[in-house]
């Protein structure tokens, strides 16, 4: 009895079920869908008027019975069960989700159509290698690599500057172990002259998941050695003024240290960007440099200031003693700011003989000995003179009044002026048969005395007679070059007697042989006192007048 009404029982609700499966159909479906990870997803199956087992099956395998899915947390079977509504509702997508869904009513022996449910993973956050800031030194290119990681499917990445995508960077992507995301790297290379410091740059990731990507920058922080600029304030400027350096410098990363230094001196005193001075003649030619230093190094730079001065002397000229004939060359240089002119004259005359700094006088003869002045005049500023000496070798030259006065019966006295370079080795007065160079003799006596334009000989005799009036006196001087004698005579003091001009011929006459004869007995003279000495013997013997002996060798 039991058992029979248990066997009716099941087979009466299997014909049931089988009845109520006759006119079953699928209302609604699921279809194949795309969805993001982390979605809400519903996939619908509806049977009106099949109150049969339904079940889901994913990838093959039965989720389960019921509308509670057991071991399926995030399954659930919606919908109302009285009108046929066995919707599968999954919360959260997650990537073990990507599959092939089917609803099957089991008494109705009903499978829907396959449905493909596509699960997209966005990419993580896109991440820049070394940002948020980037520094590079000026002149190295810039290298960046982004990667957006765990994409289903892979993210593609662009590079984003002020707006507009930059092209050529390299992209590759890798498969990770669930067979299905994938990571993504993208490389941008940016040569060193297209780009700036400060700029921004941008890397997007995306894909299916997420059209609209997601976003990383890094800024751009390009170091280099201090960009330094030296101003000099103000310029020209008046030696003896004050001048202000300053050192302007752009650095990154900044300046550490400011060095200053004069013509290659350190100027220890002075630490910042400004440096202020006293400035003379020698900033004009020894620049002034400042060194500025950063982490990276150091730049130096450094200015002159266009000082003006007044004439220095870069060339001190050299009195010269030349021989009579040759050349002299006198060399005179100076330095000025502006530019200066430079003027070569003779002291005493008003002729330019250069403008150079060198003066060349040709062939040169006694009249050209003297003082010579180099002169130099900055525009406005100032003039400065060095004076030096010509000297020339050569016979002595005698200067001297032909005529002398004296009173008659007193003392009188005769001059001669000698000029001579180098110095007489002697000088000697003849008059009728005396030959006398120091010393007295009788009423005669000579002194000779040395000054710096010359040697002066004087002849003095003590009470005069008539017969001194009438004689005829020679002043000879030598030296090593040759000699020169000059014919002197005294005049009475209040005489009546007419100048040398208006002297009658036979006087002249008279004169002139009373001079030969007087060489003639000075030479025979010297020579009974003279004993050789032999440069110059050689040269007067040439003159056929005897040397004589100094006064140290004199017996």
């Amino acid at each position: 009895g039991h058992s029979s009404l248990m066997e009716f029982n099941f087979i009466f609700s299997v014909f049931v079920s089988f009845v109520s499966g006759v006119n079953a159909r699928f209302a609604q479906q699921p279809q194949d869908l795309v969805v993001v990870a982390g979605q809400p997803v519903t996939l619908p199956c509806s049977i009106p008027g099949y109150h049969g087992v339904v079940l889901w099956i994913k990838d093959g395998l039965a989720l389960g019975v019921g509308r509670e899915l057991i071991g399926y947390p995030r399954y659930a079977v919606v919908g109302d069960h009285g009108s046929g509504e066995h919707h599968l509702r999954i919360q959260r997508v997650e990537l073990t989700d990507d599959a092939v869904f089917e609803c099957q009513a089991i008494q109705a022996a009903m499978r829907s159509r396959p449905a493909r449910l596509t699960v997209l993973v966005p990419p993580d956050d896109p991440v820049i290698m070394g940002g948020p800031m980037v520094s590079l030194r000026a002149g190295d290119p810039l290298n960046l690599t982004c990667h957006a990681d765990n994409a289903k499917p892979a993210a593609s990445i662009i590079w984003i500057r002020n707006g507009e995508v930059l092209n050529g960077a390299t992209y590759s992507k890798t498969l990770l172990q669930d067979g299905q995301r994938e990571n993504t790297v993208s490389t941008l290379y940016i040569s060193a002259s297209n780009i700036e410091t400060g700029q921004k740059i941008i890397c997007r990731a995306s894909n299916k998941a997420v059209p609209n990507g997601k976003e990383t920058s890094v800024t751009i922080d390009i170091q280099h050695l201090p960009l330094v600029n030296l101003s000099v304030e103000p310029q020209p400027v008046l030696e003896g003024n004050l001048v202000k350096f300053h050192c302007s410098a752009k650095a990154n990363p900044p300046v550490t240290q400011y060095k200053w230094a004069k013509g290659g001196s350190v100027i220890k005193e002075v630490s910042g960007d400004t440096y202020e001075v006293m400035v003379d003649h020698s900033f004009f030619t020894e620049p002034v440099s400042c060194e500025v230093t950063n982490p990276l190094g150091s730049t130096n730079i450094s200015r002159n200031v266009d000082v003006y001065f007044g004439p220095r002397m870069a060339a001190e000229p050299q009195s010269l003693q030349v021989d009579l004939g040759s050349d002299a060359v006198f060399n005179c240089a100076w330095t000025g700011n502006p530019s200066l002119t430079i003027v070569w004259m003779k002291r005493g005359s008003g002729v330019v003989l250069s403008n150079e700094n060198i003066l060349t006088l040709k062939s040169v003869r006694q009249e050209d000995a003297g003082k010579y002045v180099c002169r130099a005049v900055v525009p406005r500023v100032g003039a400065a003179e060095k004076e030096v000496s010509l000297t020339v070798n050569g016979p002595p030259t005698i200067s001297s009044t032909q005529t002398h006065q004296a009173p008659h019966g007193e003392k009188g006295q005769i001059k001669c002026f000698i000029r001579s370079t180098p110095p007489p080795d002697r000088i000697a007065w003849s008059w009728k048969e005396t030959v006398l160079e120091s010393g007295t003799s009788g009423r005669y006596t000579v002194e000779t005395v040395s000054t710096e334009d010359g040697v002066l000989s004087t002849l003095t005799m003590s009470n005069i007679v008539p017969a001194d009036f009438q004689t005829i006196y020679n002043c000879t001087a030598w030296n090593s070059f040759g000699s020169d004698t000059e014919i002197i005579r005294l005049k009475e003091q209040g005489g009546s007697q007419g100048s040398p001009d208006s002297l009658p011929v036979a006087v002249i006459i008279g004169v002139a042989v009373g001079a030969f004869v007087a060489f003639i007995v000075l030479m025979g003279t010297i020579g009974a006192f003279c004993c050789t000495r032999s440069q110059r013997s050689m040269y007067l013997s040439a003159h056929r007048v005897p040397a004589c002996p100094s006064p140290e060798n004199a017996n």
